[in-house]
């Protein structure tokens, strides 16, 4: 099996696009049970935020595998296949993983090296853990890409090579100082824009949440003070400055809400925020749109080529060791078939001589196995080793071809000690 990733992000579709497209609660999970189902794919992983929509699925067949996971997003996302194509991104197998590697170490985000991302993987992860869609494979490429993500950002400077999405929509709300701020939503992202606000100076925060004991919870922790979700229409008429990222798929405020000047700052996908409120007087939307066109955040430097060689040195790492365990059956295989022989062979020389006590049967099966271990230590751990280069394969079929194993023997085999 081999790993595909298909997707669209910031990169390559507008955010209208992605806006359409973006999946969340039952209707994340259902595109991920209906993915995993298609006969083309074995495994499935979604990751839907919003800056990218990805499917990483694991396949035998490439082109009947694209095309069937291209029209489910379709389907999905109700938009036709020929005006989403132009859109989507395929990587395969090395391809792939190099760009899942990149994607959690924050070189593909719309801000370079954000770090809600490592979080957002981590969460589709479990989803398809949960739901039963990912096997081996995927399990332990994902877990891989979280480490060399952590890494990434504990060993290098990618954290400061950009901001945050919050800290990039909040460099264009100008001087905060003395304003009064709403913070609609109580998620990861919006956690991190209270966070921002306290840290520049905003004394006077509300947060409003469908879920009130979370909204006060955040509220408590940034020295502000909760509400209902039902009385944001009010808090807006006091408010200077507004941050929205509630995941609620529909528009919570509208023109007819705003009747004062107000900086509006609209992290959701789909938006939070009517974008016909820029048609109203005195207000300021700022969106995911905004934040892309504006280019803030993406600045590049050492930190990022650091991060880079540190995507290059862990892609050959995770491929030398996914090439050396193609081997491993056939290692496996051959020492089985060496412990039947072994046993096969003491049994013969049990009953031509059975007078043999049993201090010397066990030193003569001590000595055959001892034989047999040298004879095998130096082909299986030299076809191990040429399992990591570029074709290695062919060393596994050679050492089958020699020694005449079953090539379906290896699967077969579990317990073998190597």
């Amino acid at each position: 099996m081999s790993v595909l990733a298909i997707g669209l992000s910031h990169r390559t579709a507008p955010v209208a696009l992605l806006e359409r497209v973006s999946v969340t609660g039952d209707a994340l999970a259902k595109l991920l049970h209906d993915v995993q189902g298609d006969p083309c794919v074995a495994e499935a992983m979604v990751v839907s935020t919003c800056n990218r929509v990805e499917v990483y699925v694991t396949v035998d067949r490439f082109h009947a595998a694209v095309t069937a996971v291209s029209r489910l997003l379709g389907v999905h996302s109700g938009v036709p296949v020929d005006e989403l194509t132009p859109h989507l991104y395929v990587h395969y197998e090395e391809r792939a993983v190099e760009h899942l590697f990149s994607v959690v170490c924050g070189l593909d985000s719309m801000v370079v090296g954000e770090g809600q991302i490592l979080g957002q993987v981590r969460r589709s992860l479990k989803l398809a853990q949960r739901r039963g869609t990912v096997g081996a494979t995927l399990n332990e490429l994902v877990q891989q890409a979280l480490r060399v993500g952590k890494r990434a950002h504990h060993e290098t400077g990618i954290d400061q090579a950009g901001a945050s999405l919050v800290t990039a929509g909040l460099t264009l709300a100008g001087d905060l100082a003395g304003q009064r701020a709403l913070v609609v939503g109580a998620g990861s992202m919006s956690s991190l824009a209270a966070a921002t606000l306290a840290r520049a100076g905003v004394t006077d925060i509300v947060v409003a949440n469908r879920t009130y004991d979370r909204g006060a919870r955040l509220a408590e922790s940034v020295g502000g003070r909760a509400v209902e979700f039902s009385a944001v229409a009010d808090e807006l008429a006091g408010a200077d400055l507004v941050i929205t990222c509630t995941g609620a798929g529909r528009h919570v405020i509208t023109p007819g809400m705003l009747t004062r000047p107000v900086f509006l700052l609209d992290l959701a996908l789909p938006h939070d925020i009517d974008p016909a409120v820029r048609a109203v007087p005195g207000v300021t939307l700022v969106d995911l749109e905004t934040i892309q066109d504006s280019g803030v955040g993406a600045r590049e430097g050492d930190a990022v080529e650091s991060v880079r060689a540190l995507v290059a040195e862990e892609l050959r790492a995770y491929l030398d060791a996914e090439r050396a365990s193609r081997v491993t059956p056939t290692v496996v295989a051959l020492r089985s078939k060496a412990a039947d022989v072994v046993e096969s062979e003491l049994g013969r020389l049990l009953m031509r001589m059975p007078d043999l006590d049993e201090r010397a049967r066990d030193e003569v099966a001590m000595t055959v196995q001892r034989v047999v271990d040298k004879l095998l230590h130096e082909p299986t751990v030299r076809v191990k080793r040429l399992a990591t280069c570029p074709g290695g394969d062919h060393y596994a079929e050679a050492l089958r071809e020699l020694f005449g194993l079953d090539p379906k023997m290896p699967e077969a085999v579990t317990e073998v000690e190597l």
